[in-house]
């Protein structure tokens, strides 16, 4: 017979736990992307996001985990995700992708941003990275959106799909490679989040169920490969690309993103979702 992987369902207490390391987890992502600027290793914002999850004795979830080496992800350009954090310097007008997590009282977090360093107003970044990046920031927006009202998991990359096809102008590339995932008492869970409509329903959402949704985009196509170091993974055609990434709760009262400084209602409240604190 077949079976389906176990679907972890938690508490609001355990919610409450993920919520905590949620908080840490942004601080620290928000020190490194204030760290992000040209002439500094991506090392160097490493040790910065460590220093933070140290000051509030919050446990790494990205240090060795299967052997991967830093406290962050840290993939520039053409680097989609799980770069290696090291001696590279950082120029303007780079594309990075900082992914980052951690762990409290045995709950994890996961979160991811891209910045982008220059800006085309003074010519120093390309117009169209920062579209890039703005498009799949808004993608993942929508993903959680979706999750506040959805029945079914299958529904968040249909709506991811649907906000990126959609848009006009160059034609954006949604990575079917790597997709998001369950989290709560590890960092990688079961089911997971595709970005995109596979035709199926997908998992059933019910209250309890935390996902890392997090769209990844390229201005090219969507075949990748891993270089040599076995993580680092890059577009084939050399495109660059964006990951922004949020780790949501849907509880009893509602949808709380646990990786948001307010749980989201910047920026769903204009999506028509007020997001509801965990009890």
């Amino acid at each position: 017979m077949f079976s389906r992987p176990r679907v972890e369902l938690k508490t609001p207490e355990q919610l409450a736990s993920m919520d905590a390391a949620g908080s840490v987890l942004c601080e620290a992502l928000d020190a490194a992307v204030a760290a992000a600027e040209p002439g500094r290793s991506t090392a160097e914002l490493d040790a910065v996001f460590a220093e933070v999850l140290a000051d509030h004795e919050a446990k790494p979830n990205f240090l060795n985990y299967h052997g991967f080496p830093g406290h962050i992800c840290a993939s520039v350009n053409d680097e989609v995700v799980h770069g290696i954090p090291g001696g590279r310097v950082l120029q303007t007008g780079d594309v990075l992708k900082i992914d980052g997590g951690c762990i409290i009282d045995g709950w994890h977090s996961d979160s991811a941003r891209t910045v982008i360093l220059g800006s085309s107003q003074d010519g120093t970044a390309d117009a169209g990275d920062e579209r890039l990046s703005e498009i799949t920031r808004q993608a993942m927006w929508r993903g959680i959106a979706a999750f506040a009202t959805a029945r079914h998991v299958g529904e968040i990359g249909e709506a991811i799909e649907e906000h990126v096809v959609s848009q006009p102008g160059e034609r954006l590339g949604i990575l079917e490679d790597y997709v998001g995932h369950g989290i709560g008492s590890a960092m990688h869970l079961p089911p997971d989040v595709f970005n995109y409509s596979t035709g199926m329903k997908g998992t059933r959402i019910k209250p309890g169920l935390a996902l890392a949704i997090e769209p990844m985009l390229t201005r090219g196509g969507i075949e990748t490969r891993v270089l040599d170091d076995d993580w680092t993974v890059v577009t084939e055609d050399g495109s660059r690309a964006s990951q922004w990434e949020h780790s949501v709760a849907r509880h009893e009262g509602g949808i709380w993103v646990l990786t948001a400084p307010d749980g989201g209602a910047s920026e769903l409240e204009p999506l028509g979702v007020t997001p509801v604190p965990i009890r």
